[in-house]
């Protein structure tokens, strides 16, 4: 007799099924070099997600400081897109390594793993790493300009160096191509074996 409360056994493997047909991921073969980016991106990702606590306070001092108080801060709202922007463009690469990016599932969660290894082969070296690249031409004289002026916000008490922010376009950048490449490698390591796929680790047992 169960305990109230307790998940029957039958249905675990429901549960199971239902997040297997909610996520596709393409399980590919890592390598040695992106066993080593992967970790790094997890750490970055893990760091930055503390940033969305951060906004949340900073948001919830700005309303009470104006409701409460009727004193608002221009520098608070500021800060605020500011770290919105930081955990969006540090971010990518964490939801790129993980997986979890949104894409069309409608055929691709159809197909075999070998058709999905060329898809993202052929989308990552087309699409994806030349529109990266043509983000980081850009960016990088969107930077250099507001570092050369010194740029500050055009808003009566608003925060100086708006450089700053701008540096996180292409930080974001940078890691989304070493991530793509990362990724890259894991396609490449299983449809031409090239490089060198690591061994598979085994399969946790349930107790």
């Amino acid at each position: 007799m169960m305990k109230p409360g307790t998940t029957p056994p039958s249905s675990i493997p429901e549960e199971h099924d239902l997040l297997h047909e909610l996520v596709h991921h393409a399980e590919l073969p890592h390598t040695a070099f992106s066993t080593r980016i992967d970790r790094v991106i997890r750490a970055i990702g893990a760091s930055i997600s503390w940033i969305w606590l951060l906004l949340v306070a900073i948001i919830i001092t700005n309303v009470s400081m104006r409701y409460l108080f009727g004193e608002g801060r221009i520098e608070f709202e500021e800060i605020q897109w500011h770290l919105y922007s930081i955990g969006f463009l540090l971010g990518l690469s964490y939801c790129m390594e993980s997986d979890d990016h949104v894409r069309v599932d409608v055929l691709y969660e159809r197909f075999s793993l070998r058709t999905k290894a060329w898809v993202e082969l052929f989308g990552t070296l087309f699409l994806l790493l030349p529109f990266l690249l043509l983000l980081l031409r850009y960016s990088v004289p969107f930077f250099s300009y507001a570092w050369s002026i010194n740029e500050v916000s055009d808003a009566p008490g608003g925060l100086p160096a708006r450089w700053v922010i701008k540096s996180f376009l292409i930080i974001g950048v940078i890691l989304l191509i070493v991530i793509t490449c990362s990724r890259l490698s894991r396609v490449t390591a299983y449809l031409f074996g090239r490089p060198t796929a690591l061994p598979a680790a085994p399969a946790k047992t349930e107790e």
